[in-house]
């Protein structure tokens, strides 16, 4: 492994090193100092044990070590991991009524922790940028796809890679004495050589493709490139039966039964929230967005089955209805001032914890559609139903990767993520995007 990409994994357990030497520091030098009493046989041990995991979850929220790239950037996000989880602790031991932990710990570790997150990001700096640098990937391919392929890898890339060259699978054939593949490789210093279904059925660009793969230069189809550099299974690339793979909720049970446990925790949890908001939120509802307080509408979920979804109403009540009717952009103009808060601070969303204890959604998954929009997508979209097989989620991979469809164009977009969902479907993955998820909230960007 590169020295560089040993690094750049060092510098997370750092941060959360720290961040219990800080915690554990303070409390026993509180303990010894201050309070007289054996820090490690007190209630208070554990409560420091959940306060490291608060702040630690944090961090990582915000994308610490590794998302900031300016020191400014660094800042921002150091402060704001610090701050909301002192703040968190501080608000749970309001609501106890009992000093959890002295507040010298609370707030002297959020303190100390601050310059502590920039020298980690500073750690992990140098390593990111040399473990970044892209591959160079030559497309054998009709030169059309070439413009689609290079704005996937500007916009939405897992790993980073740009493209250096396209040939077609005619022109990379070899005629006996010249090699026109493996001289591309050479001229481009290309690292990833990607075959579209044509090359992939020229004997002689499959045997240049062997011999490079030989060689150290990485081969793969089209298909298992969108998979892997872009998190995504295009649908021109499919059929049927290539997507024909387990789907967790579906062909595993311990995945469907730990991640149903998961979602009624969440959920629980959320429903906390629901009610200390719902009656301020009715209060500002009446002087800057006056109507109803919530919004329910008809959606599709798991197996094709309709359920009503709740939400905060961020709409005029006069508009709602056109929200039925057309596709919600993300700036929409029906949006109310006090929705549009709602929305960029996802609070809207809240009363969805009651779908999620119901079993109409999960935390991860599709997101559901209207059945009138699911009506045309089906007819419109290959294989467009398959994404009704596990149950919709509050967010999901799509939406982390590409956010809102505002049209059909963007639904098929949608869909080719949805199908990288259904494929890799798993704790791990669903974990990895409620953190994109909670990045995006804090105005962090998802990867």
């Amino acid at each position: 492994m590169p020295m560089e990409r040993v690094v750049t994994r060092l510098a997370r357990p750092l941060l959360y090193v720290g961040i219990a030497a800080a915690v554990i520091g303070l409390a026993k030098l509180h303990a010894t100092a201050v309070g007289s009493y054996d820090f490690t046989s007190s209630p208070r041990f554990a409560w420091a044990v959940a306060y490291i995991a608060v702040l630690a979850l944090a961090a990582y929220g915000v994308g610490l070590p590794e998302i900031p790239r300016t020191i400014r950037a660094a800042l921002y996000a150091a402060v704001l991991a610090a701050g909301s989880a002192g703040l968190a602790m501080s608000s749970v031991q309001v609501v106890v009524g009992d000093a959890l932990l002295p507040r010298f710990v609370v707030i002297g570790s959020a303190m100390v922790l601050v310059p502590w997150y920039l020298f980690a990001v500073a750690f992990a700096g140098d390593a990111r940028a040399a473990s970044e640098r892209r591959d160079r990937v030559l497309l054998v391919a009709e030169p059309a796809e070439t413009g689609a392929l290079r704005d996937e890898l500007d916009r939405a890339a897992e790993v980073p890679a740009e493209l250096v060259a396209t040939i077609p699978a005619a022109v990379a054939a070899s005629d006996g004495r010249r090699r026109p593949l493996a001289d591309e490789v050479d001229r481009t210093a290309a690292t990833v050589v990607v075959l579209d279904r044509v090359a992939q059925g020229e004997p002689s660009v499959v045997a240049q493709a062997a011999d490079l793969h030989e060689g150290g230069i990485r081969v793969r189809t089209v298909s298992l490139f969108y998979e892997e550099w872009l998190g995504k299974l295009p649908v021109n690339e499919l059929e049927r039966v290539s997507l024909m793979f387990d789907i967790g909720e579906v062909h595993r049970t311990q995945y469907a039964r730990i991640s149903r446990l998961a979602d009624v925790g969440v959920a629980l949890i959320g429903l906390v929230g629901l009610v200390v908001v719902a009656p301020a939120l009715a209060l500002l509802n009446r002087w800057g967005n006056r109507g109803p307080l919530f919004f329910v509408q008809e959606r599709v979920g798991k197996n094709g089955a309709r359920f009503r979804m709740v939400k905060f109403r961020t709409m005029r009540p006069t508009e709602e209805a056109d929200a039925e009717r057309s596709w919600t952009a993300e700036d929409d103009p029906r949006v109310t001032r006090f929705g549009d808060v709602l929305r960029r601070s996802h609070v809207d969303e809240l009363p969805q914890v009651i779908n999620i204890l119901k079993g109409d959604l999960a935390v991860v998954g599709p997101r559901p559609e209207q059945p009138h929009y699911v009506t045309e997508l089906v007819d419109k979209l290959p294989f467009y139903d398959l994404r009704h097989l596990v149950r919709p989620g509050l967010t999901g991979w799509a939406q982390v990767k590409y956010g809102y469809a505002s049209d059909d164009r963007d639904a098929l977009e949608k869909l080719q993520y949805e199908f990288y969902y259904l494929r890799h479907q798993r704790l791990s993955l669903d974990l990895r995007i409620i953190a994109r998820t909670i990045r995006m909230v804090a105005g962090r960007t998802g990867r």
